[in-house]
């Protein structure tokens, strides 16, 4: 598995899945809300099967010339 979700996108994902996951805790959103368990583990794994799918990458190109 290559890293295929970086930066903005993954700090997005890590508090929209902890809003998701601690408003369906307190019952103020249905049980939808645990769907962001899948937000938040995409997050921090920095992978997301659906980019690898649609061949999206929002990581940072790595230069690997040498210095």
């Amino acid at each position: 598995m290559t890293s295929n979700v970086g930066g903005i996108d993954r700090v997005l994902r890590i508090v929209v899945g902890v809003v998701l996951v601690a408003l369906a805790l307190t019952h103020t959103i249905g049980a939808w809300g645990y769907l962001g368990l899948i937000v938040l583990a995409t997050g921090v794994f920095s992978f997301c099967g659906v980019y690898t799918l649609l061949g999206i990458n929002t990581c940072p190109m790595k230069d690997d010339r040498p210095a």
